[in-house]
């Protein structure tokens, strides 16, 4: 071995290890600011390649920090995402595996663990996680004084915080949820300027949409830049971790509420200066439940068993290090009843659908959307591509297997393609032990449609979005509450 290798591999572990005592030292605990979109596709950042994208305050904190670009979602779904995120816990773990179902009282958020190691804890914007997750804050500011795209109280919160105590911030953004609200804090793109994935129909009025959703994503960064200014004011920056992310996929047909990647990649940037190099990029595959640990051992707090993630820490120095063999997510009820669920790997992932009978077009506002009305005008002419029709198919694969590395749009199902039976069979397996240890099942009495498939409006006799009859939530008879298990990592 080289003596340039070597010594680049000790300074590696020196600095690995300044980092883990330095996130154990009660007097030098870092503040950390926690900023979550609502519906910000991965790809849709300038940072992560978009040509479209007006983002300078993230793409600079990327720049300054480290980039995650195979980070995924356990949900792609508002709620369950979020409950997962802030309980380290997979959705039917939560108990909230469902769309506006609140987490039950039995789940602790981390905040709450920050809150109880001395930490000042605030949340500001939209929460969607419950009354009892809210009480774990010193502060919860639901929507009060949000502004259109929820980040208007976020500034305030740093100003008003207590001087002698770290912070911890939950920052939620509405943006860039439809329906679509426009400002001037927000830019929006030329028409021409717009990428449209194959999934849509290149039109004008796709066009409009995608605009208008980018300019949703440009607000976003404005409030993001302006929290930076403020902690630089108080001269607090360079002692706060800021994390950036995204709750799901993009408010658009298959892409939000789909176990693709279109739903469940997320950004994930993370700065905190000089102990994360800049310019820093992982393809490491990294979890939302591995965000609870990850910030705890940040806090130099003792981290609990009932964490189902694990701190990706030591990624911020060695970024390529072996840390996940697999990611998971699922697909419950979020407003039409589903039962899908995922695993992938850095090369395949593999879908098993357990509604296949019933079409899987994405959520019920995206159904009313100009994209939506795009895509029906072309099929009614027949004119649909492979990709544009996934919207419409019914019955579906019960099982669907993509190369991922050769198909980053899991366009091509080779589940009955002979020469990978024995990868399907691989990923049939390690989906079967993630479904076993943690306690997932599949209940005959799911949670049914809210929202006519077609046109996405209200059945008849649902009172409200957020009021229909649920049946049995995935994994509370087979005891997904109670379970710790801690699948997909190297050892």
């Amino acid at each position: 071995m080289k003596r340039s290798s070597i010594r680049q591999g000790w300074l590696t572990l020196i600095f690995l290890f300044g980092v883990i005592s330095l996130t154990t030292s009660q007097s030098t605990r870092p503040n950390i600011i926690y900023i979550i979109a609502d519906d910000v596709g991965w790809g849709d950042l300038g940072c992560y390649g978009s040509n479209v994208a007006q983002t300078p305050n993230i793409d600079k904190l990327a720049r300054e920090g480290i980039k995650f670009e195979n980070a995924f979602l356990t949900a792609s779904s508002c709620s369950p995402s979020r409950c997962s995120i802030i309980t380290g816990r997979y959705p039917h773990n939560t108990g909230a595996a469902e769309l506006h179902f609140p987490l039950p009282e039995s789940q602790i958020p981390f905040p709450l663990l920050l809150k109880n190691a001395g930490y000042y804890s605030v949340q500001a914007g939209k929460s969607h996680f419950g009354e009892a997750a809210l009480r774990c804050f010193d502060h919860a500011y639901e929507m009060e004084d949000a502004g259109v795209g929820g980040e208007e109280r976020w500034v305030r919160c740093l100003q008003e915080r207590p001087k002698d105590k770290p912070i911890f911030a939950w920052f939620a953004a509405i943006d860039a949820h439809r329906d679509w609200q426009f400002d001037d804090k927000g830019t929006t793109p030329a028409l021409d300027a717009i990428q449209v994935p194959p999934f849509l129909v290149d039109c004008e009025q796709t066009r409009q949409d995608l605009a208008a959703y980018h300019h949703e994503i440009s607000r976003w960064d404005y409030y993001v830049g302006e929290v930076i200014k403020e902690l630089e004011r108080q001269g607090i920056l360079d002692n706060t971790v800021v994390i950036i992310m995204s709750d799901n996929g993009m408010p658009f047909p298959r892409a939000k509420t789909r176990v693709y990647d279109s739903g469940m990649k997320t950004p994930l940037i993370i700065k905190w200066k000089g102990k994360i190099p800049s310019g820093t990029e992982s393809n490491s595959l990294v979890s939302a439940v591995d965000i609870a640990p990850t910030i705890i051992d940040i806090a130099g707090v003792d981290m609990p068993e009932y964490f189902q993630g694990r701190s990706f820490a030591r990624l911020f120095v060695a970024p390529d290090l072996p840390f996940r063999r697999f990611v998971y997510a699922e697909h419950n009820w979020h407003d039409y009843e589903a039962h899908e669920r995922m695993i992938r790997s850095q090369t395949f992932m593999y879908v098993r659908n357990n509604r296949p009978q019933l079409t899987n077009g994405g959520p019920a506002d995206s159904k009313r959307s100009l994209s939506q009305a795009a895509l029906d005008s072309v099929k009614l002419a027949g004119k649909l591509t492979a990709a544009q029709l996934d919207n419409y198919i019914a019955p579906r694969a019960h099982e669907e297997l993509f190369q991922v590395s050769r198909d980053p749009v899991q366009l091509l199902n080779l589940a009955s393609a002979e020469f990978f039976l024995d990868t399907l069979q691989y990923f049939r397996d390690q989906l079967d032990i993630w479904v076993s240890e943690t306690g997932d099942n599949v209940p005959e009495d799911l949670t049914p449609d809210g929202f006519d498939r077609t046109t996405g409006e209200l059945l008849p006799g649902i009172p409200a979005f957020n009021k229909v009859p649920r049946g049995e939530m995935p994994g509370i008879k087979s005891g997904a509450l109670s379970s710790n298990s801690k699948p997909g990592f190297y050892k």
